[in-house]
């Protein structure tokens, strides 16, 4: 089978695979979040989640005899990724506490643009004009669903803007990150900076702590297990293939989301955003089909 750029097609395909599944996961984080921000304060759940996602990856790195030194993990991509990772983490839960969950979902579908274009830019990885005019049918539809001065251009809407930016850079220096560094302990890192966020945001919005019901509670625990596993396929999705090929996929999510924004949570599902996900779904698999 023809090698390019170092991938072959099996390992495109299998990272768009892990790709899917990632943003599957993700959504339905993002469905529990939504229902627990109305009694939890943001710092609070952005702290559970993270020591929850955190402890995890850590027993997965110990019962794999896997090193958790401070080595590799202080490198200047170590570094910009546990930055990118609190600027994503914490601007895009306050966008889903305060703006519907599916106007969060496609604002975060900016995010493959903004990746492909890094890796073109900083990993040299070739992107034809073909795979370019996809991108751009891809954000065209995005554009559809959004519809410019409505309520997703709102102040509140920049927060999920914001959020984006901070997930474009984690995945750019999580390909960037040493190689000898497992998914777990990636996601060991990101879930220790996502805690963290969660204590300067609290200490920041003085908001303190609450006594959580049994609800809550199994909520906080599906959160975290569906956090860890999409953490755990995102990770695999950039390692596989080529960042240019997987990162579209991402787009998936804006079908998950959408859909679990309207079952849960009674949002509208317009002609707009069905035109703009049937665009959004082409691109990606038109980028997928081709090797440049």
């Amino acid at each position: 089978m023809k090698i390019i750029n170092k991938f072959n097609l099996s390992s495109n395909l299998y990272g768009c695979i892990w790709m899917v599944a990632a943003m599957a996961f993700f959504a339905v984080e993002d469905t529990l979040i939504k229902f627990v921000t109305s009694s939890v304060p943001i710092g609070q759940i952005l702290m559970m989640f993270g020591l929850g996602g955190a402890s995890i990856f850590f027993l997965i790195a110990l019962n794999n005899n896997e090193k958790i030194t401070l080595g590799d993990m202080l490198s200047l991509p170590m570094y910009i990724r546990v930055i990118f990772e609190i600027i994503g983490r914490l601007f895009y839960v306050l966008a889903i506490s305060l703006i519907p969950l599916s106007t969060a979902t496609v604002i975060i579908q900016a995010t493959p643009i903004v990746v492909v274009a890094g890796a073109a830019i900083i990993f040299g990885e070739k992107v034809g004009w073909r795979r370019w005019t996809a991108i751009l049918l891809g954000l065209f539809g995005v554009v559809v669903i959004i519809q410019p001065a409505t309520e997703s251009f709102s102040f509140l809407s920049i927060l999920a803007l914001i959020g984006m930016i901070g997930f474009a850079g984690r995945d750019l220096a999580s390909r960037a990150a040493p190689a000898n560094l497992s998914v777990f302990i990636l996601g060991l890192h990101g879930f220790i900076a996502l805690a963290f966020s969660g204590l300067i945001y609290s200490l920041w919005d003085n908001s303190g702590l609450v006594m959580l019901d049994i609800k809550i509670i199994s909520f906080m625990f599906g959160t975290v297990i569906f956090g860890v596993a999409a953490y755990t396929c995102l990770m695999k999705a950039m390692r596989t293939g080529e960042v240019s090929a997987v990162t579209p996929f991402r787009y998936t999510r804006l079908i998950f989301g959408v859909t679990l924004g309207i079952v849960f949570f009674n949002e509208t599902l317009n002609y707009s955003t069905i035109l703009g996900t049937t665009f959004i779904v082409i691109s990606g698999l038109f980028i997928l089909s081709r090797n440049k």
